[in-house]
């Protein structure tokens, strides 16, 4: 026997078969067939691993364990839709289109509740899989995409491609997992959507493969570059290629019809064996797709209708108080735990006294729950009829729960504060920068989180953060965190550890010390201990850095407890050594200062401001006499205006692009 030509003929009987099964639903052998050629192959496999196609079929069955999740930048930021609610929005959304001078047709197709990827093929083979993350960085998760059957490993033609879609798992699917968890005494899967997440970012594979993750896709990001003239003609192609589109999809010629097929699938909603939390509507034609282009954040030719969020019943247990980074006094609804769209709440926010008073709620009324945009929980309204005359009317705290002070209302303002400024619940202030966007950058502690977690005694100080996995069984607990959410969290709390050093720096919140005077320190002195070593006049010597900056970096250092602290983020292991990019050398760039102003159709300002500064130009927030050129985009507003009048140089879309292409050929 031929072993290398019955490898491969073996791997193509298993990837027709894969396809007619997964994708076409008309399977044309039998599952013994299957199975038994599967075993041959693998057989054959480990006896000629020299002739194993990369990615045979037997790679279904996962196995391969990474240590942690590599980032990748996408080559095309994948950008999310912006939401609307209700029919008003639907027809605002047309008509802003219309105005724009455009006579649209729309492709309509379901949301589905699931995860986004990318899945990149080359010469038609599967190459690699990345999560959307924050749209720009994904993390890669090629060795748990590899085991979802319906995505194809290789494709029907030889193509170098990048596609898009969501991977989900079906209600079968996790109504058979749990009833196996349930055997085992582990906990349930809360919904597909959790399942899907948790599923997917398994560092073993063989987790994933025996959840039996599905996926669609939906989207090419450069339709273009393959002759497409529009979006509809891109699914079909993809469909051509092997990949698996979703069939639920029509063209809508006017608003009307748009709305038929929303009414038509909330109907049909329940009875689809996947979940779906919306329609998403696009404009068809991809020239007109270009000209409508982008914002920092969406495409202005789609949007996502999300469908009306539904509502259970509970028990208002207890009301209780937050305090907030500004002294601002929030009451939180403590509810009897309760499932509402798969997820498990415990708590909701009440957003402030005359909240309360209007809704009439009462502590232990039944109150109905809903999550607004399938998202945030919210109190709707108690059920006056189920009153029993056992409910206690809502009285306002007088004095602040953490330190005690009286409270005051300010003029004209319906929230209470308090005022004391020394009050411990403002020292979150400093623990909200420290986990910030532009300092540490932790996924998943936003502002509200920590306030919380600040109230629950969590996090008081910074080394708390890197201690969090100390509560978690308490944090599995607390509305809106599952087992999988906490997992994530903690997780991204350890990849916070490995930021470059001016991400740390910055987060100290040294006073004077921006995002940009921190990458400045960073770069020049490379290491944390370094910058500590040096004195105020030192310091000075750096240009940009005056005598008052050069005397709080000085002093910071100086400081006792700062030291404390900064031995035991060592002690936890957070880096202290700059592991960025080092300036380049480029005369057009180098010492020069540059205003963004304005949305650039294809590129976010973060990342513009850090590649030229990656080249010696140093970005600002204001344009003034010191400006060497402003990069304009759309409706740029008074710094254009202000560029203009003091003869700066002006750098539009065309001319950036020409920049960076220029910059990546050096």
């Amino acid at each position: 026997m031929d072993i290398k030509k019955r490898i491969a003929e073996l791997t193509k009987i298993l990837e027709d078969a894969n396809y007619e099964y997964y994708v076409l639903a008309s399977p044309s052998i039998t599952d013994q067939e299957f199975d038994s050629y599967l075993r041959e192959l693998e057989e054959l496999e480990k006896q000629y691993p020299m002739y194993a196609d990369l990615n045979s079929p037997t790679k279904r069955v996962g196995g391969m364990v990474i240590d942690k999740f590599k980032k990748i930048k996408h080559g095309i930021p994948m950008l999310s839709l912006p939401d609307v609610f209700n029919e008003d929005e639907i027809r605002s959304f047309d008509e802003r289109i219309r105005k724009s001078g455009f006579e649209p047709e729309y492709v309509c197709e379901l949301k589905i509740d699931g995860v986004s990827g990318s899945f990149h093929y080359e010469n038609g083979n599967l190459i690699t899989g990345l999560t959307r993350g924050d749209g720009i960085t994904g993390e890669d998760i090629t060795h748990n995409v590899k085991t979802i059957k319906s995505l194809p490993l290789k494709l029907k033609r030889p193509i170098d491609i990048e596609v898009r879609g969501e991977i989900y798992m079906e209600k079968e699917t996790l109504l058979k997992l749990n009833q196996e968890r349930e055997t085992l005494g582990l906990n349930k899967l809360q919904n597909c959507r959790n399942a899907t997440a948790g599923s997917i970012r398994q560092l073993n594979s063989s987790v994933t493969a025996h959840r039996n993750l599905n996926s669609w896709i939906y989207h090419l990001p450069n339709p273009l570059d393959y002759g497409l003239k529009t979006h509809f003609e891109a699914l079909e192609f993809m469909k051509e290629l092997g990949l698996k589109v979703n069939p639920c999809n029509r063209i809508a010629h006017n608003i009307d019809e748009i709305l038929a097929f929303i009414h038509e699938y909330s109907q049909k909603r329940e009875q689809l064996p996947y979940d779906i939390d919306g329609v998403v509507i696009k404009v068809n034609d991809l020239a007109m797709q270009q000209k409508l282009g982008f914002t920092s954040k969406y495409p202005r030719w789609a949007v996502a209708y999300k469908f009306p969020a539904l509502e259970v019943l509970t028990k208002l247990e207890d009301i209780v108080f937050t305090v907030g980074r500004t002294g601002k006094i929030t009451p939180n609804a403590v509810l009897d735990p309760v499932l509402v769209m798969g997820s498990t709440i415990r708590r909701a926010s009440l957003h402030n006294e005359d909240y309360i008073l209007e809704k009439d709620l009462r502590i232990k009324d039944v109150v109905s729950i809903r999550k607004a945009g399938d998202v945030i929980p919210e109190v709707v309204e108690p059920k006056l009829e189920r009153r029993t005359g056992l409910e206690k009317k809502f009285k306002m705290i007088k004095n602040c729960p953490i330190c005690g002070s009286l409270l005051q209302k300010k003029e004209g303002q319906v929230d209470y504060y308090c005022l004391n400024t020394v009050c411990p619940a403002r020292h979150i202030e400093g623990l909200i920068h420290f986990v910030s966007r532009h300092a540490m950058n932790i996924d998943g502690l936003g502002e509200r989180i920590m306030e919380d977690f600040f109230n629950l005694g969590f996090i008081r100080e910074i080394p708390d953060i890197y201690h969090l996995e100390e509560h978690q069984k308490d944090l599995i607990e607390l509305e809106g965190f599952g087992n999988k959410s906490v997992l994530n969290l903690l997780e991204a709390i350890n990849l916070s550890k490995e930021n470059s050093l001016e991400r740390l720096l910055f987060g100290l919140g040294i006073g004077g010390i921006g995002d940009k005077t921190a990458l400045l320190l960073a770069r020049t002195y490379k290491t944390l201990e370094a910058i500590a070593s040096k004195t105020a006049e030192e310091l000075q010597q750096l240009k940009d850095i005056g005598p008052i900056l050069a005397q709080n970096i000085f002093q910071y250092f100086q400081d006792e407890e700062h030291q404390k602290l900064i031995l035991k983020l060592q002690e936890l292991g957070l880096n202290m050594k700059y592991t960025g990019e080092e300036i380049k050398e480029n005369s057009l760039l180098n010492d020069k200062r540059f205003v963004v102003t304005g949305t650039i159709s294809f590129m976010g300002r973060d990342e513009i401001e850090q590649i030229l500064e990656n080249y010696g130009a140093k970005s600002s927030s204001s344009v003034s006499s010191k400006t060497d050129f402003v990069i304009v985009g759309a409706n740029p507003g008074s710094k254009y205006q202000k560029a203009l009048d003091l003869k700066i140089d002006i750098w539009d879309e065309e001319k950036l692009r020409s920049v960076l292409e220029d910059l990546k050929e050096l």
